[in-house]
Parts: structure tokens; sequence; C-alpha cells
């Protein structure tokens, strides 16, 4: 994924990668104007930080429809204790310590998760639980789709640091943040992170082998007495079968690493339900015992910290007058544009926040809906098959005039797309408005590290090249699919990083002449660094394939440089001509762009450097001949780092001298 110059480094994880914060959460002095009581604050405390924390409860709780009670609780009281906290740069931490504690007090009523046995297969009614809204919202298929039915499964201590985990993998919050809010060493924490992903494992094998038609005989035995409700102890019975039956042991086949797959989903968008809070005449619940008297003053606000009563009715009269929930939905900073919640409704608003770009591609037979025609192992029991059909129903529209809309509006303007350049590409994944972006950035190619398109669409005149990701991405259907793709096949990615497809060279080799066979031409294995560098995995990776007579058409590479002034266009043109001179083989840079590793976190360019170096770099780039093709990472901007369009498919800075290559 990432690589290094002009040394490697070890790599950060997802959440060091995207930093401490992202820009959309406000910070130290955020909070010490929220402590002040300027009301400002307090609104963009609950704007900034309520998508995360309705993610953590969502996820805890395991679909339970109370999510949003629970996160409106979190929020209320967070606000009610600010003024005790007295580190304002921890508020995070603090907060994610409040959120799991509401979520243990909701485990301790017992309260049932509303679901029946058809709503782990079916697409659900987007009104419905939180898994039903992450499904429907982010419409997920094959193995992603099955990850999140599957932490219905878990126990409630499970789901409770899957919640964070989560997060951490999204890069959302650290490993020490995880760490603190589950009151857990980072060491116990990682053992316990580990344990707890074998179980979402198994959890996974369970969702596959209830949704299998026809049902296994031996399988309707067990699950006899189930009363439908997802469980650790009904997991753990449904996975002991597995492991035993033959039919139902396909279920632990394929499974692409989990972490992959939650790594590039986004948050899932804020439902409208939670946007809304009653009108000033319908008083809030009063959860501290305090008195319920409204307050304005600041002066009045700052004397709440010796004063509960009078500092939990100023948070109410700030959550009450303002609607805090609505503006949130109304800030640009938050949300990019209102959008659709289903078919098109401007009913809700998508909070659009980080997500990673390189996971495990889902293999594409478990996308798919799969057709069996043999019968399964039968038993004495009396096995119903039934056929499931999903319709899809219009839902009434209502249109709303927002500020949001109106930013909308103003993205969507006219632009003159670029002039193509089939040499210049982007990385990319699915994110508000990438077809408007792809169209106007003028690249000739893209890829997604996927073995197919997915959600993103190929505008005209402009190429998708697929993507062999891992060793557990070399299966029958994947090969099949991106022969349909076109000409060109891109090999593994960053295989020299245990984070990343973490493969051996020997490995590689072995699985090569699958990649081979397809006929397409074919992109080396692009490692993260070092492609220069005797005795490195890429040396030895085409050493190994000269040895054994396979085939390499091109190298693929990845760059990254740490230093932002004017000189890091010659590092990279340095490294690309040490490159060339040892292998003589044409190049593609599937990534590149400027990140800085080398403090312990990441550290990003300004705009103005981001936007020099994506200029310069790409006319470099385009005046190398031995250079086929170059991709930026990434093209969206969704999130902190390098990306070139704003959410809509608005260019930036550095967009926008991206765009005016070629």
């Amino acid at each position: 994924m990432r690589a290094f110059e002009p040394s490697p480094v070890g790599k950060p994880n997802t959440a060091e990668r995207i930093g401490m914060r992202t820009p959309r959460e406000p910070g130290a002095a955020t909070v010490l104007a929220a402590q002040r009581g300027e009301q400002s604050a307090l609104d963009e405390l609950v704007a900034g930080y309520l998508p995360l924390v309705y993610n953590v409860v969502g996820h805890a709780l395991g679909g339970h429809s109370d999510t949003d009670d629970v996160v409106q609780e979190t929020m209320l009281r967070a606000l009610d204790g600010l003024g005790g906290l007295r580190d304002p740069a921890a508020f995070r931490s603090w907060l994610l310590v409040i959120a799991m504690n509401q979520v243990r007090e909701r485990h301790r009523r017992k309260l049932p998760l509303p679901v029946d046995e058809r709503d782990l297969v079916d697409l659900a009614d987007p009104g419905a639980d939180f898994v039903d809204l992450a499904i429907t919202r982010l419409h997920l298929t094959g193995q992603r789709r099955e990850v999140v039915a599957a932490t219905r499964w878990l126990g409630d201590e499970e789901r409770e640091l899957l919640s964070l985990w989560w997060m951490e993998t999204a890069g959302q919050v650290t490993r020490a943040e995880v760490a603190e809010a589950v009151g857990l060493s980072p060491q116990h924490t990682a053992v316990r992170v580990q344990r707890m992903k074998a179980q979402l494992d198994a959890a996974r094998v369970v969702v596959r082998v209830l949704a299998a038609t026809p049902r296994c005989g031996e399988l309707a035995a067990v699950v006899r007495d189930w009363d439908g409700q997802p469980s650790a102890l009904w997991r753990k019975r449904i996975v002991r079968h597995a492991r035993e039956c033959s039919w139902c042991g396909r279920g632990f086949e394929d499974l692409a690493a989990v972490d992959g797959l939650v790594a590039r989903l986004p948050l899932v968008p804020l439902p409208a339900g939670l946007l809304t809070l009653p009108e000033p005449t319908a008083a809030l619940p009063d959860r501290t015992g305090a008195a319920e008297n409204a307050v304005e003053n600041a002066a009045v606000k700052n004397a709440a910290v010796e004063n509960a009563a009078v500092k939990q009715a100023a948070v109410k009269q700030a959550v009450v007058k303002k609607g805090i929930w609505a503006h949130a939905a109304a800030k640009p900073l938050v949300a990019a544009a209102a959008v659709a919640a289903v078919a098109g409704t401007v009913a809700g608003v998508v909070v659009f926040l980080p997500q990673d770009r390189s996971p495990e591609p889902v293999p594409i037979a478990a996308a798919a809906t799969t057709t069996t025609t043999t019968a399964p192992p039968t038993s004495s029991a009396t096995t119903t098959t039934t056929s499931t059909t999903t319709t899809t129903t219009a839902v009434p529209t209502t249109t709303t005039t927002t500020a949001v809309q109106t930013t909308q509006q103003q993205a969507a303007a006219p632009r003159t797309p670029a002039a193509r350049s089939k040499k210049k590409g982007v990385s990319t994944w699915h994110f508000d408005g990438v077809n408007r972006a792809l169209s106007d950035v003028g690249a000739g190619w893209f890829y997604n590290w996927a073995a197919t398109r997915e959600n993103v669409q190929a505008p005209p005149g402009v190429e998708y090249v697929p993507m062999i990701w891992g060793a557990k991405s070399v299966t029958p259907e994947n090969l099949r699919a991106v022969k349909g793709q076109g000409t060109t096949l891109l090999g593994f990615n960053e295989p020299d990083l245990a984070e990343q497809s973490n493969m051996t060279v020997e490995q590689a080799l072995d699985l090569w002449p699958q990649l081979q066979a397809t006929g397409m031409r074919l992109g080396s294995p692009a490692v993260a660094h070092s492609g220069d560098k005797p005795g490195g995995w890429l040396d030895r990776f085409l050493s190994g394939a000269r040895a054994r007579g396979l085939r390499v058409d091109f190298i693929t590479l990845h760059w990254y440089g740490s230093d932002f002034s004017p000189a890091a266009v010659g590092h990279l043109k340095n490294y690309l001509d040490a490159v060339h001179a040892r292998y003589g083989l044409p190049i593609w840079v599937t990534e590149y762009s400027l990140m800085d590793f080398s403090g312990g976190g990441v550290r990003y360019p300004s705009a103005a450097e981001l936007a020099d170096f994506a200029g310069k770099s790409s006319r470099m780039l385009e005046g190398l001949s031995y250079v086929e093709r170059y991709a930026w990472f990434a093209l969206p901007a969704d999130k902190p780092g390098t990306g070139l369009y704003l959410p809509g498919g608005t260019p930036n800075q550095a967009g926008q001298a991206y765009k005016a290559t070629g």
C-alpha cells in the first residue's frame, strides 16, 4: 500500500496512517471553547463526533434498535460532564469511555435483538436496526455483507471490543484509545482483538450456512429448537456442526481477511431519525436528577462546573434550542451533500469520513447469489426450502432545501473535463461523486485493488485495470472475472508488507502461473519499497520468475516521498531510473504521493505543497518513455491525506494541478 522514500521504515497501521483525528473532528481549541460555554463550539463538538459515536454504539449493540437512544444518551452525558474534563486533547478518548459505559448499561438490561432468522440473509427495511442500515445504506454485498451480519452473533463483550477495533481499522481511533475505552493494557487488548476476530470469522460461517439454499438437513435438526435470535451459544453450536459436516464445512472456504474487508468500509450514515430532536416545548428527560432550568448565559454555563443542576439544564437548552442533531446535518464540514437514504430520498445525511482502500478483495463467488443443485445431507427432520425474492420498492420522496443541498448544487456546476492522458491514472474506491471525478480528472485508466470495478462505473474512454490482490484472491471465480475486465492484470498488492498481502516470494511464484494462464498482460507484484535493491523482495521474485520460465511484462511500483520540497520530484525520478536500469522492463507507478511516516505517525504536506508536487510529478512522469502508466493515490479526498476530489466530485487544489497534466 505505502512505499517510503528514501529508505523503508516500519509501516504504521491504519489508524497511524490516518492520524490521531480527522479534519472533521474538532480539536482541543473547540473543546476549550465549549467548556467556556460558546454555543457554536458545543454544536461543532456534537457535529464532529456524532458519526463516530453512532458507529461505535451501533456495532457494540449488535444491531439493536435502541442504538439511537444510546447515542443520544452518550452525547448528552458528554456535554453534561464537559466542564470536568481536565485535558481537552483527550476529549475523544473520554467520549469513547462514556459510549462504552452507556453500551454496558444497555447490555445489563438484556434487551433482545429485534431480528429473526430471515433478517440474516435478506436486505431489511432501511428504517430497521443498525445492522440493516449498514447493509442497506452501504450497499454491501458478498463478504462485506456477511461480516456486518455476523456481528449479531457475537457476545456483548466481543461486540464492544469489535465496535472499537472496527473504528481503529477504519482509521477513526488509535489502539491506545481502544485500550483505554475497554480498560485494558495495549498488550491485553491485542490478545482480546485476535480472539474477537476469530469469533467474528466463526460468525461469518454461521451466516453463510444459514443462508445456504437448500439448507443442510442435519443443520436443520441442530437448529430445530433455535428461537431465531442470534447468540454466542447458538454460534458455537452451528460452527461445531459446520466443522463436522462436509456440506456446511464449505462455509470456511475463501474467507477473506476481515481486516481488509472492514478497512475500506465507510462509516454508516446517520439515519434521519437521529437528526431531529423534540421541539423546545417537549422537555427532554432529566438524566442526572438536575433541575430543568434553561440557561443561556455563558458565564452561568461556566459556573455549571460546580452546579450540576444548572449545567444539565444548559446542555438541554443547547440541544433543544439549536436542534443540535439537525445542526450536524446542516454543517458543510460534516455533511458533503444531502443524499437519499433510499431510492433518492433526501431523508438522511451521509457523513463522508475516512475509509481505507486496500483490503483483501471479495471473491466474486461470495458476492453473487449461488444456486445449488447438489442435495445437502438430509436427516429425519423435515426440511423446508424457501424461495426468497428481493423486491425494490419506491419510497416517496420529500425535497428539502438546505445549506447542504446548496453546496451540492454548487459542486455540480458544469466543468470542462481535462483532455485524457493514456498514461495518467488514479487509484480509487467508491465515494460520492466518483464517476464525476473520473470523468473530470482526465485520467485514461483507474483501478480499485479488486478483480472487478465493483460499484465504480468507468466513464467512456477510461479503462479499468483489475488486480489479484493476494493469495486468497487467486480463485477460479476471480481469475474468470478479470478476463472480462480488459487485457492487463496487476499482480499482488505490497506482498512485502505484513499488513498488506503479506506473501513470501516462493508463495507468489507458486501462484503466478494461475495469473499467467489468464493470457492477460501481467504487471509484477507491487512492492512497497526497495524495488531497486539487490536481494529485495522484487529482485528475488524476478530472479525466481526467470528461473521458472514465468512471464512478467512490466514492473509495478509504489512510492511515497517524505520530502515535501520541490526536490521530491527528483527523488521519485531517481528511484524509477534505478529500477528501470536494473531490470530493463517498462514501469507502472500504481500508487504515489507525498507522506512522511518517519515520526511514528503520519505527516501530510500542505495543500500548496501537494498541488505543486501533483503538477510537477505528473508532468515528469508523462515525459519518461519507460513509464507506461502512473496513478496518483488517491482520487477521493474524503479522508485526510493526499486525495484529489472532494465528496460530490469537485477537485481540490491538488486535483486541479493533476487534472491539468496530460
